[in-house]
Order: structure tokens, then sequence, then C-alpha cells
């Protein structure tokens, strides 16, 4: 017989760095996931995306085994990481908050790709650039 998903749990945690402790332990605690277990099948997952924020989509089955996906970092994260700013710009339309070039909407948008409901680069850059307008930072040629 096979096992049967009871829950889906989506977490963003530190590649590499998750720890048991809040926010993701007692989320994963509420699922019935052994904490211990996927921190450390995490962490080594994840290790050569050190700094990053993941999403995860964790299955939990009916005999309390999980398995989990990984997914790529947020966009605005790939985007302030490419301006090389903290943060976008609080008020978009009044003040900007950093330039990006079209390379740059290109590779995060490749990068993207796999996580997004594009039928091309193209449209992936288009969905980056609507991004990039609300966050504050300017798309520049």
């Amino acid at each position: 017989m096979a096992k049967q998903l009871i829950k889906q749990v989506k977490v963003q945690a530190p590649a590499g760095k998750a720890t048991p402790a809040p926010p993701l332990g007692p989320v994963l605690g509420a699922a019935g996931i052994n904490i211990g277990e996927f921190v450390n099948q995490f962490n080594d997952q994840t290790r050569d995306r050190m700094g990053d924020i993941v999403p995860t989509v964790i299955n939990v089955y009916d005999d309390r085994s999980f398995d989990f996906v990984t997914k790529v970092s947020p966009m605005s994260r790939l985007i302030l990481k490419k301006i090389g700013k903290p943060k976008g710009s609080g008020k978009n339309l009044v003040s900007k908050g950093g330039e990006i070039t079209k390379a740059q909407v290109r590779e995060v948008a490749e990068e993207k790709m796999p996580d997004l409901n594009a039928g091309s680069v193209e449209a992936a850059m288009k969905i980056v650039e609507g991004s990039c307008y609300s966050m504050g930072v300017k798309v520049v040629d």
C-alpha cells in the first residue's frame, strides 16, 4: 500500500544553516516531522547555496515520514543580490532603490525560470521587471 500524503508544509529557511529553533522548529513539530532529521537533510542538501533563503515544500505522510523539494530563492532576494543592496525602496514611485541592467534581469529570469509560470525567458524577464518596479529598482539598458 502506498503512503498517504496527510500534510504539506511550506517554509523558508537559510541555506545550510537551518536550526530546530523558532521559527522552523515549531512549524515542523506541529506537522509531526522529526525536526533533527529534517534539519540535517536540509542543511546537507543546501550547503552549496549558503547565504540564500531557500523556500521548501515538505510533504508529510501518514507514517510520519517526509520528503521535501527545495525551490529557487525568492525573486526579490535575487534582485537585491544583483544590485548589491540590502533592500529596495519603500516608496517605489517617489525614490528608486537602485538600478539593474537588462543583462542582470536576464540572469535572474534564467535562474528563477524553474519556479515561474512563463513559457520563455523573455516572458520571465517581464515578470522580473515587474518585481523590480514594485521594489523601486530601475531597469536600465
